[in-house]
């Protein structure tokens, strides 16, 4: 098996780790625009079975020991109730009782490892498939940016990108204002900025007056930046106003008490009701990004008298996902979408440790598939008894699975190259889309695709 502690990029290199603000109803930070990038590419074949991606960051770590590469053991509570179901998966009644009733559409990648043992670099390398080093930060883009710069749509009015709950989540850095995520505050009544009915039936009205003086004051510089924020900012007020009196767009943020009671009055459950809103409404987000925290589960993570707890996390993911998924079969959606759930590295094996939980652990964690294009009902690759490591890669790469190779899966998903490069950023360093992916190094799971 190939050492892949010693392929470059990683490896016994130490690595350290420009967020969005508000602008309007779209909220997206600017940094530098770059829509006419020089690239190269090695021109690979993609799958193109998805249209669009959501990505559930389960931030903190979830332990895999625990929930969707569980073992039978002394550190399992009373109730757990593991469930073997075919295609080796093995899943909690207790904790994902809606999963456990569609593992028929679940691929669980049981051989995964993480470069990374400390969250902040551990996310950093989760969004970007990058090595976090703060001297290429601004240059490294959230995947979530690269996906709408290939995919956006500039006559779409709602933005490629939607992030829910990801404060310090790395942005678009030099991609442009139009790849920048879209941050709303998911609530019942929708986005409040998206019309100002201050001067009742004449508000529209007002509004397009008030913004056509705007951009006749702006147009020298609108013609000619002073430089390329500027010129994102510009670009940026043409497509926030696309989302304003925008009916289409507004029912995307608006969801009825029945969805919360079905999906959660949770952070996760209210964002994925936006999520299946603007996958069903088809009018510009290909790439949703919702984290879920509460995952560093150091002590107590089976008290049900401490917050938070497996219990409590694992239940609300599981009703949220579960509802998504129903949703998005009900809608012809589902097969089309590819949903994506894992955190930034996994938790130590075997018995829990003497506060209750579990610590960090890179050697080993989990990756959940399903949706756009995954053939569910399977578990590739394994691990020991203990969860401490892996045994089985499972795959054709007969390797651990790293975020590069999943990185690179859903790029392929989405017909996407993922061994293209940006060649003039503008410090001239050179961005792989997935580090080392032109030269064969790590390339798409092609095996989740059956």
């Amino acid at each position: 098996m190939t050492n892949f502690r010693n392929c470059g990029q990683h490896g016994d290199i130490h690595r350290r780790h420009f967020l969005l603000g508000a602008a309007g109803a779209a909220g997206f930070h600017l940094l530098k625009a770059h829509a006419d990038a020089e690239e190269v590419a090695r021109g690979a074949a993609t799958r193109k079975t998805a249209r669009a991606c959501i990505f559930i960051n389960l931030s903190g770590a979830p332990s895999h020991l625990d929930t969707f590469d569980p073992k039978d053991g002394p550190w399992n509570p009373p109730d757990v109730d593991l469930q073997q179901h075919p295609g080796g998966i093995v899943l909690s009644a207790r904790l994902f009782p809606k999963l456990s009733g569609i593992t028929n559409d679940l691929c669980l990648l049981h051989s995964v490892q993480s470069w990374e043992a400390a969250h902040e670099r551990g996310q950093f390398y989760l969004q970007t498939s990058h090595p976090s080093n703060p001297a290429f930060a601004q240059e490294t883009p959230h995947i979530g940016a690269v996906i709408a710069r290939e995919l956006g749509n500039v006559n779409q009015p709602l933005p490629p990108f939607l992030a829910f709950y990801s404060s310090g989540m790395q942005g678009q850095a030099f991609l442009g204002g139009r790849m920048a995520p879209l941050t709303p505050a998911p609530n019942r009544a929708g986005l409040a900025t998206l019309e100002h009915n201050y001067y009742g039936a004449q508000s529209r009205a007002r509004f397009e007056q008030k913004f056509a003086l705007l951009e006749a004051l702006d147009a020298p510089l609108r013609k000619e930046p002073f430089d390329s924020g500027m010129a994102a900012y510009a670009s940026f007020y043409g497509s926030a106003k696309q989302m304003m009196y925008n009916d289409q767009i507004s029912q995307v943020f608006r969801y009825t008490a029945d969805d919360e009671g079905r999906y959660g009055n949770t952070n996760i459950g209210r964002s994925l009701i936006v999520a299946r809103n603007a996958i069903k409404a088809r009018n510009g987000a290909v790439f949703v990004n919702t984290m879920m925290g509460g995952w560093d589960t150091h002590q107590q993570m089976f008290d049900t008298g401490y917050t938070p707890n497996m219990y409590q996390l694992t239940n609300d993911l599981d009703r949220a996902v579960g509802a998504l998924v129903e949703d998005l079969k009900a809608s012809g959606d589902f097969q089309q979408t590819l949903i994506c759930m894992m955190g930034e590295f996994g938790r130590t094996p075997g018995n829990l440790n003497a506060r209750g939980g579990r610590d960090h652990h890179k050697s080993a964690m989990c990756a959940t598939l399903l949706g756009g294009g995954v053939k569910g009902g399977r578990a590739i690759g394994s691990t020991t008894p203990d969860g401490a490591n892996i045994d089985r890669p499972g795959w054709r790469g007969d390797r651990p699975i790293f975020m590069e190779d999943i990185a690179s899966t859903i790029l392929s998903a989405l017909g996407i190259d993922w061994t293209k490069s940006i060649t003039d950023t503008p410090s001239g360093r050179k961005f792989e889309y997935v580090p080392y992916a032109a030269d064969g190094t790590y390339f798409p799971v092609d095996d989740v695709f059956g």
